[in-house]
C-alpha cells in the first residue's frame, strides 16, 4: 500500500466543526478487500481504533475516511486490506503505517515575499512540536524557518529542483509571518496547527489569476489547490500578505476585483463558502520612485476597504512595523506580525467580525478653531479598544492635494477615538485637501489603540460639505484606434456612423486603452457616453485625462486643452452643463499624445442638490443615469 493523499507522516489534519479529524485518504495498492485502521496514542490503542473499517481497495486503488480522532495527538495510524488470517495470528495482505500525526487547524500562506519571509534567520523562533509545516518537498514537519523552501519544490512554477534537500542554501535570510502565526494560534487555542506553504516573492495578482488552476504545479493557485488537496483538500483559513507588485498604474486599478475573485475562488475550489481570510496592508517600502507612490497608497486602500466586499475577511496593518531592508519586514516585526494575524483570525473563527476587522476610519470633517480660526480637520475613528495613543508626537497624518502632502498641518492632537489636524488654512480654502494617514512609501506611523492595534493606512479621505458626486463611469462607447487629426481643428463627427463605436466596460475607474494606444503612437481615440436625467439638472463633468482632448455635450464643444499630459487626475477639468430632462451625449476625443496617453476618467456631479437631501443616507435625489 501506498498513500497518495490525506495521510502521511508528521502531518497536521484538519479537524471538522466537532474538532475531531474527517481525513479522505486515498492510495495506490494490489489487493483488494475492506481498508481498516489501527490508531495508538502515547503507545496505546486508541479506543475504537483497533480495527476500524476506514474504506475499501479495488481495481489497485483504495480510499477512506479517517473519521473521529479527537483534536492533539500525536498519533501512529497503521491502515490494513486484511488477509484471511488477519486478527487470528495471520498478517494483513498490505499494510501501511504513518507515524506522528497530529489533529488541529490547517492553513494556507499566500502571497509574496514578505510572505516567504526575507528576516534575518538568526533571530528565527525556537521550533515548537505541535507547529508543523508542509514545506514545498512536499514533506510535513516541525515549522521552522525558512518554510518557503523554494529552491527544492516539487511544482515547476516555484523553479526548484526536486533532487536538492530541503536544508537552506547558505542565506542568511527566511523568517515570514508564518511561523510565529502557527506559534500564537497554538498558544492561543491549544489546538495543534499546520501550516501549507505556498507563498512566491515577488509575484502579482495575474500570477495567482485562478483561471490558470488547470495548468497545476505550473501555476501559483494551481500549485496551491495541489498542494491543499494532497493533504485532504480541506482548511481551516488562508493567511495573505501580497500586493507590492501589484503597486503600478497597470495593475493597481484592477487590485479589489482580482482580490474578490481569488478569495471567492479560493472558497468554491476548497469546497468553503465561509473560508475565513486574514490578509496583510502592505507596508512600507524605500528607494521607489516617487511617482509610484499613489499606487502604492492606491493598494493600501483598497485592502482597508475589501471588508466591505469580502465577508469573513480580516485586514492587518504592517506599517509601523520596522524593515529588514528597503521593504521586506524585518524578523522582529513578522513575529510581531504573525501574533496579529493570529488573533484577528481567532476573531473570525469565533465569529468576532467586530474584533476581526482593524481600526476603522469613520468619517472627516473640518472645523473652524476657536482660538487661532483656523482650520482644524477632525477624523473620527470607530472599532477603537479604548482610545488612541501613540509614543511621542502622532506620526502618519497628513493633508493633501495630489500626491504630495502639503505642508500646513502644524500639530496633531489625539482625544478619544479622534484625530485633530492643525492647520494653518481658513476653514473655506481645506476643501480641496484629502486627508491621509501613511501617504507615500516611508511615512512614518505610530498611532494605536490601548490594545496595541494599529491605525491602517487610508486615503485619499474626503471632507467638507457632500456632494452629489456618481460613481466613474466603466462602460463607455469606444472607437478603434484612428489616424491622428489636428485637434485645434477638430470638429464634431458629422457622421458617428464612421467613427464605429462598440459598448467597452472597463475593469477600474480609469477607462484605461494604452495596451492599444502605446504601440499606435500619434493617433486619436474616442470614448462616448449616453446619460439620461429624469429631470432638468445643473451638472458638472469631472473629467481626467493624460492627452489633449476635446469634448462635446449634445454636439456642443464644452471643452478643448491643448497641454493634456500624463498623468491623468479624475479632476482634470470641471465642465459645467445645464442639462434638461431627457438623453444627452457626451463625447470626448483624445489625442494619444505620442503613444503617451493612456485614456480617461469621467463622472458627474450635481449642483442643485439641497444640502439637506445631501445629508440623507442612501441617496434620495435623482442623478444622471449613464446608459449602454
Amino acid at each position: 500500500m501506498e498513500i497518495t493523499e490525506g495521510l502521511f507522516d508528521n502531518m497536521v489534519l484538519q479537524r471538522n466543526g466537532a474538532s475531531v479529524s474527517e481525513a479522505a485518504i486515498h492510495g495506490t495498492c494490489t489487493s483488494e478487500g475492506e481498508v481498516m485502521a489501527r490508531v495508538w496514542r502515547r503507545g496505546r490503542i486508541l479506543r475504537g481504533f483497533d480495527s476500524r473499517k476506514v474504506g475499501r481497495a479495488r481495481h489497485g486503488r483504495f480510499e477512506g475516511l479517517l473519521k473521529g480522532l479527537p483534536a492533539g495527538g500525536p498519533y501512529d495510524i497503521e491502515l490494513r486490506i486484511p488477509g484471511r488470517n488477519d486478527g487470528r495470528g495471520g498478517e494483513p495482505v498490505e499494510s501501511v503505517t504513518v507515524r506522528n500525526v497530529l489533529v488541529g487547524d490547517v492553513w494556507v500562506l499566500g502571497g509574496q515575499s514578505n510572505m516567504q519571509g526575507v528576516g534575518l534567520l538568526s533571530k528565527r523562533l525556537k521550533p515548537v512540536p505541535q507547529v508543523r509545516a508542509f514545506y514545498m518537498t512536499d514533506e510535513w514537519d516541525v515549522a521552522e524557518d525558512p518554510l518557503h523552501t523554494l529552491w527544492c519544490a516539487k511544482d515547476p512554477v516555484h523553479g526548484g529542483d526536486t533532487k536538492v534537500p530541503r536544508k537552506p542554501p547558505p542565506v542568511p535570510t527566511g523568517v515570514g509571518p508564518g511561523v510565529s502565526f502557527g506559534q500564537e494560534m497554538f498558544r492561543l487555542t491549544g489546538i495543534p496547527q499546520g501550516l501549507i506553504a505556498c507563498a512566491h516573492g515577488g509575484t502579482s495578482m495575474s500570477q495567482w489569476d485562478p483561471a490558470l488552476k488547470d495548468r497545476d504545479g505550473h501555476s501559483l493557485y494551481g500549485a496551491m489547490l495541489r498542494r491543499v488537496r494532497r493533504n485532504g483538500g480541506r482548511v481551516a483559513g488562508v493567511v495573505w500578505y501580497q500586493g507590492c507588485s501589484d503597486a503600478t498604474p497597470e495593475a493597481a486599478p484592477y487590485y479589489t476585483d482580482r482580490m474578490v475573485n481569488l478569495i471567492r475562488s479560493m472558497r468554491r475550489d476548497l469546497g468553503d463558502r465561509e473560508l475565513p481570510v486574514a490578509a496583510v496592508q502592505i507596508g512600507r517600502v524605500v528607494w521607489r520612485a516617487a511617482s509610484q507612490e499613489v499606487w502604492w497608497n492606491s493598494i493600501q486602500d483598497q485592502q482597508r476597504r475589501l471588508a466591505g466586499r469580502i465577508r469573513r475577511f480580516a485586514l492587518v496593518p504592517a506599517v509601523d512595523l520596522p524593515l529588514e531592508d528597503t521593504i521586506h519586514i524585518s524578523a522582529e516585526g513578522q513575529h510581531v506580525l504573525g501574533k496579529r494575524l493570529a488573533r484577528a483570525m481567532l476573531a473570525l473563527l469565533e465569529g468576532r467580525e467586530k474584533d476581526a476587522r482593524p481600526i476603522g476610519v469613520r468619517r472627516a470633517s473640518v472645523e473652524r478653531d476657536p482660538v487661532s480660526g483656523k482650520a482644524n480637520v477632525v477624523v473620527e475613528f470607530d472599532n477603537v479598544s479604548g482610545r488612541l495613543r501613540c509614543g511621542g508626537r502622532p506620526g502618519g497624518f497628513s493633508l493633501s492635494k495630489g500626491n504630495k502632502p502639503a505642508s500646513i498641518v502644524y500639530r496633531t492632537d489625539l482625544e478619544g477615538r479622534k484625530a485633530i489636524l492643525r492647520t494653518v488654512l481658513p476653514p473655506h480654502e481645506i476643501s480641496s485637501y484629502r486627508v491621509y494617514y501613511g501617504q507615500g512609501h516611508d511615512p512614518y506611523c505610530n498611532v494605536t489603540d490601548d490594545a496595541g492595534r494599529p491605525v491602517p493606512v487610508f486615503g485619499p479621505l474626503f471632507f467638507g460639505r457632500p456632494r452629489a458626486l456618481s460613481d466613474y463611469v466603466r462602460k463607455l462607447r469606444t472607437s478603434p484606434i484612428l489616424p491622428p487629426e489636428n485637434m485645434e481643428t477638430l470638429r464634431y463627427p458629422a457622421d458617428m456612423g464612421a467613427l464605429r463605436l462598440e459598448t467597452r466596460e472597463f475593469a477600474g475607474d480609469f477607462c484605461d486603452r494604452h495596451l492599444e494606444i502605446g504601440p499606435a503612437g500619434a493617433c486619436l481615440v474616442y470614448f462616448a457616453c449616453r446619460f439620461k436625467c429624469a429631470e432638468a439638472m445643473r451638472l458638472r463633468i469631472h473629467l481626467g485625462y493624460d492627452g489633449p482632448v476635446k469634448m462635446w455635450v449634445d454636439g456642443k464643444e464644452v471643452l478643448y486643452d491643448p497641454a493634456g499630459t500624463n498623468p491623468a487626475r479624475p479632476d482634470d477639468a470641471l465642465i459645467p452643463v445645464d442639462a434638461q430632462a431627457g438623453e444627452h451625449e457626451a463625447l470626448v476625443a483624445l489625442d494619444s499624445n505620442g503613444g503617451r496617453a493612456w485614456g480617461i476618467y469621467l463622472r458627474f456631479e450635481r449642483l442643485d442638490v439641497p444640502r439637506r437631501l445631501l445629508e440623507r443616507w442612501p441617496p434620495t435625489y435623482a442623478m444622471p443615469e449613464i446608459l449602454s
